[in-house]
């Protein structure tokens, strides 16, 4: 038995379970532990038995790997908990770390539970579109009750150990070494003849507020079809009330099985295995180490500005704001405290962390200020000159070895580099806005990052909670480049007769978070069409004077979206409503560029127009290098765009489409509309995939 070792000392048996590094249950620990049992039941000296995981933690939950194969079997694992319960014998586990999953599973069939102050406890499955799927739906209920077992398995959170005990999760919390204590609380067991508590024999409430929950509880899950794994929850649980506790196993292995194989749950769990990758970066030296990042310094105290101060703050790092006034200084520094304060309305801050963060916060209009700082980060204004210019300061003011970034969407990360005149520490950090709040970091590789600065950045991106994705240089990067083409044809049918909330409507029914005219009003017209005229002045625009007109024409107007309370709608508040002054303006521009109007535009064109084309943007930049793995790109789309993640993101979801059916019908949409500027050419790889039959997900460069 190599990762499970069987023991007995002074008559307490051990089993000692070693899979480092989150002792995950594996078939090889499922298998060690059985025939660990066997020896306990075999050992008559045995009078208790103390099951300890060794290293940081208790069982982390299973191999995830696993769940594609199509022999897996939740089954084995059910019934060795199944033996421990049944035990004559008590059973206790010691636990510390993460207990998670299956980890959580196991312990629950223990008869006592002793955990460290420091430990976390959840039943993260449904993450990953699934149940617990060993006797976790029918064993929480038992010990906690339905309110709180359907809460923790449903929503994946974690709990701590203290309110574990609370709700009847734990016996005991102590602190020492876990298996000293363990062993302890066995012979005071054994001692005092305490009989053993089987969780699979205690009673369920079926009262009626436990049926109100349920109840609530399926017709929330009703709401959301995309994502089955809630209805199959309430449904377990919901055995765990009405059935006796073998018939609301199998209950729970039949839902299991199901989900799966669902396309959710294989989409959840590519993306899981995504984000992992992501941190992996081609051609970093693995003795790069990370530059310590004790202070840092940002230029711009806007709205970006200052939502990147904040997740520094929330970590402890001092920060210091550079504007160009005192009163945008002042200005800035009010909407965070503004934003803390509504965090800490709702509960989720105490006075004490507000006034604790603000006072990290230090602002100046002297670029001397920055010159102790570790990571400076420009966020001003997407203009080149401006940001070259910022970028110039920078690297005169700037310590030997601090790191410079540049929170730029789309402008040339290593012409900004060049202007710092230390090009080797600078990179790209692309937040999203608001960036107190979105996931996704666009972490940009110059041409010349330095393997440290590149460390630095994605461990400092793993500190503040971002989700960190390396991009090579080009415009917009991986998200705004494919965001460009999706936009492009939004606009098209809105020139062709489509309506915005028809359009709206068309892609939000994929599952997307907003369609292409609610988000540019949300981020501001005004903030998409500089881009454009900027690149128009550049030179960087196909020769179509049709490109991107709508968008102009609005900037023009001053309907800037929200902000004005006009856009591609009219907004009443923040309610939007359609507008029949924008049909009046695309007509007008149709008619100037003789573009005819039609009243067959279908939501599958439009849905075909607008994903197809990103998608096969997406393939192209995969073949430039610029993102190194289909699966950067769905946690970018993800993460940022409002991706359903159901559907596993663009690269995901055209495997689920299949690019031969890609490819034909950009092919078609080439001749109907032709294709003058090369809008509807498919990628070369794109081409080579779909003749050869290769998913995109199995490629790799090279």
């Amino acid at each position: 038995m190599d990762v499970v070792r069987y023991e007995i000392r002074n008559r307490i048996a051990l089993v000692l379970i070693t899979n480092p590094p989150v002792n995950a249950i594996s078939p090889e620990v499922v298998s060690d532990l059985r025939k660990a049992l066997d020896a306990f039941y075999a050992d008559d000296e045995a009078e208790a038995l103390v099951i300890h995981c060794e290293g940081r933690t208790f069982m982390s939950g299973g191999y995830i790997t696993s769940f594609e194969s199509p022999d897996f079997d939740t089954r084995p694992f059910s019934s060795l908990l199944a033996r421990l319960d049944a035990s004559p014998r008590p059973v206790i586990a010691t636990l510390h770390g993460s207990v998670l999953g299956g980890g959580l599973e196991l312990a629950m069939a223990c008869h006592y539970r002793l955990a460290l102050s420091e430990t976390r406890f959840g039943m993260p499955e449904v993450k990953l579109g699934l149940l617990p799927g060993s006797q976790g739906t029918q064993r929480l209920p038992r010990l906690t009750g339905v309110p709180l077992a359907l809460d923790l398995i449903s929503t994946g959170r974690f709990i701590s150990a203290q309110d574990a005990l609370a709700a009847g999760i734990l016996d005991e919390i102590a602190d020492g070494e876990p298996l000293a204590l363990g062993i302890a609380a066995a012979e005071r067991l054994v001692e005092a003849k305490v009989p053993v508590r089987r969780s699979s024999t205690l009673k369920v409430s079926a009262d009626a507020a436990t049926e109100q929950v349920l109840a609530v509880a399926a017709t929330n899950a009703a709401k959301k079809p995309s994502y089955p794994a809630l209805g199959a929850i309430v449904r377990a649980v919901q055995a765990s009330v009405d059935l006796p506790f073998e018939e609301g196993e199998e209950v729970e292995a039949r839902e299991f099985d199901k989900l799966r194989s669902s396309g959710t749950s294989q989409a959840l769990r590519h993306l899981f295995f995504a984000k992992r990758a992501a941190a992996r970066i081609p051609g970093l030296p693995r003795e790069a180490r990370a530059r310590e990042v004790r202070s840092v310094g940002i230029v711009g105290a806007g709205t970006m500005g200052g939502g990147i101060a904040m997740n520094f703050a929330n970590i402890g790092l001092p920060v210091v704001i550079v504007e160009t006034t005192n009163e945008a200084l002042k200005r800035g520094l009010a909407i965070v405290r503004k934003n803390y304060e509504a965090s800490a309305a709702k509960g989720k801050l105490s006075q004490d962390q507000v006034e604790s963060r603000m006072g990290l916060l230090s602002g100046s209009i002297d670029y001397t200020s920055l010159a102790n700082c570790d990571l400076l980060i420009e966020a001003v204004f997407e203009n080149l000159q401006i940001k070259r210019d910022v970028c110039a300061r920078l690297g005169k003011v700037s310590k030997t070895g601090a790191v410079i970034a540049t929170n730029t969407s789309t402008l040339d990360v290593d012409v900004l580099a060049e202007a710092t005149g230390r090009p080797g520490d600078v990179v790209g950090m692309h937040f999203f806005s608001p960036a107190n709040v979105m996931r996704l970091l666009e972490v940009v590789r110059g041409a010349n990052t330095a393997p440290d600065v590149l460390a630095t950045t994605m461990q400092i991106a793993r500190r503040i909670g971002k989700v960190p994705v390396v991009s090579e240089v080009c415009y917009g990067f991986i998200g705004n480049r494919m965001l460009e083409p999706y936009m492009r044809e939004a606009e098209f049918l809105l020139l062709e007769g489509a309506e915005p909330q028809q359009i709206d409507k068309a892609v939000e029914s994929l599952g997307m978070a907003m369609g292409p005219c609610r988000m540019s009003d949300l981020s501001g017209v005004d903030i998409g069409a500089k881009v454009i005229n900027g690149r128009f002045d550049a030179g960087e625009l196909p020769l179509d004077p049709s490109y991107r007109v709508v968008a102009r024409k609005l900037f023009e107007m001053g309907r800037y979206g929200q902000k004005t309370q006009a856009g591609y709608y009219r907004y009443e508040g923040r309610t939007s409503l359609p507008d029949p002054e924008v049909t009046r303006i695309c007509a007008e521009l149709a008619h100037q560029r003789g573009i005819a109007r039609r009243a067959d535009i279908t939501g599958q064109e439009i849905i075909e127009r607008l994903m197809y084309t990103l998608i096969n943007e997406g393939i192209q930049i995969l073949d430039e290098g610029i993102s190194y793995r289909p699966g950067d790109i769905d946690v970018v789309w993800t993460a940022g765009y409002g991706f359903p993640e159901h559907r596993g993101g663009p690269m995901f979801m055209a495997d689920q489409i299949g690019l031969s059916e890609i490819k034909n019908t950009l092919d078609h949409y080439g001749r109907v509309r032709g294709n003058q500027f090369g809008y509807w050419s498919p990628s070369s790889l794109l081409s080579a995939l779909a003749t050869s039959g290769r998913p995109i997900g199995a490629w790799t460069k090279g």
